[in-house]
């Protein structure tokens, strides 16, 4: 889908960045001044490489080596930038119908009314953008951006202008733009709850470069990636599927590689896929399994790493058949003998567990 090999510099500053990926969503993930969207303009266009390659759905373009640079307009790749940058004179279905004519002659369409539908547009198409909310302008300019039908979906960050409530709203229906477009994207964010949500395979970098890449779930669950990936709200992400409505006590059975997970009921039907990030700090151990407890969430494992931290805390990964993280206090490590082979068992309480949206 995506492979890149790019070197440039930017006054003092310097990218260079190697990474491939296959289709799905790809998100770029790193601290302010990582250069996430210096490699995004330079897919687009927008900013030139001083050497390197970029191949998109076996389409090359851009090679130093070669001397192929193709102008953005070129590249069939939709940009959803942080702010909408909708045409204020223009209405909504003015807008829409730009990115329409942005399609070469002999590439099919998108389907103009299912995109509509899908980003629930129709009430807003006679309106000009200086009456939408943020979220409704963020949600025509997907839709303006679909409907060039593009190889690649870039998004810079698209939610962070948004307040929670509004982000809410736009989340569900960018989860829905791979499954109904078949379409790959590029995200860039800070949020990792937005990417434990939403993407298939993370990046990660640091002042230029990338420093780690693969599934969502083994990324997250490195201890060596913290300083990056964040501490305080570090956590292990399981891929699950609902196996069980329990009506009388308005639960939902999950099960995953690794064994069952009760959560509180979710709205979801039987076998629908819903990846879960469960945080450090609300997994707790004991070394033989417990008895008479309200903990309804009890997995068997072993202790595969032990970070080494300042301060009281400890952060513990523990194999339950899928990666877990658990984070206790230095002398509960000491007392209970915790270190790499220690069998134990994880307690995970199903009100702490972040239920971060539907995968897959």
């Amino acid at each position: 889908m995506l492979e890149l090999d790019l070197t440039a510099r930017i006054g003092a500053f310097t990218v260079n960045a190697a990474f491939r990926t296959e289709a799905g969503i790809t998100a770029l993930f790193g601290p302010s001044g990582a250069g996430k969207t210096t490699l995004v303009n330079m897919l687009a266009g927008l900013h030139r490489p001083s050497h390197g390659r970029i191949v998109v759905a076996g389409n090359v373009l851009f090679d130093s080596d070669q001397g192929i640079d193709l102008p953005p307009e070129q590249r069939r790749l939709g940009y959803v930038f942080q702010e909408s940058r909708l045409f204020p004179h223009m209405s909504v279905a003015g807008n829409l119908s730009y990115g329409r004519r942005l399609l070469p002659r002999d590439v099919a369409g998108v389907d103009h009314g299912l995109v509509v539908e899908l980003l629930a547009l129709a009430p807003l198409l006679t309106r000009r953008p200086k009456t939408l909310s943020g979220g409704e302008r963020q949600r025509v300019a997907i839709g303006r951006a679909l409907l060039a039908a593009p190889r690649l979906l870039l998004m810079d960050e698209p939610l962070a202008n948004l307040d929670a409530p509004r982000r809410a709203e736009i989340l569900p229906f960018i989860e829905n733009l791979r499954r109904e477009f078949d379409i790959s994207i590029v995200y860039v964010s800070h949020n990792m709850d937005e990417i434990v949500r939403l993407a298939d395979q993370l990046v990660v970098m640091a002042d230029g470069a990338v420093v780690a890449q693969g599934p969502v779930d083994e990324i997250t669950a490195r201890l060596d990636l913290r300083p990056l990936t964040g501490r305080w709200d570090a956590g292990a992400v399981l891929s699950t599927t609902v196996a069980e409505q329990d009506e009388r006590d308005a639960l939902t059975r999950l099960s995953f590689q690794g064994g069952e997970l009760w959560l509180p009921r979710l709205d979801l039907a039987i076998g629908a896929a819903l990846r879960i990030r469960v945080r450090a700090r609300d997994v707790s151990l004991a070394l033989s399994p417990p008895q008479d407890i309200s903990v309804l969430n009890v997995f068997a494992g072993e202790v595969v790493e032990v970070g080494e931290d300042d301060g009281p805390q400890v952060d513990v990964l523990v194999d339950i058949g899928s990666p877990l993280w658990a984070r206790i206090t230095k002398r509960s490590q000491r007392e209970l003998a915790i270190a790499p082979g220690r069998k134990v068992h994880a307690l995970i309480k199903a009100m702490a567990v972040d239920r971060t949206g539907q995968g897959g």
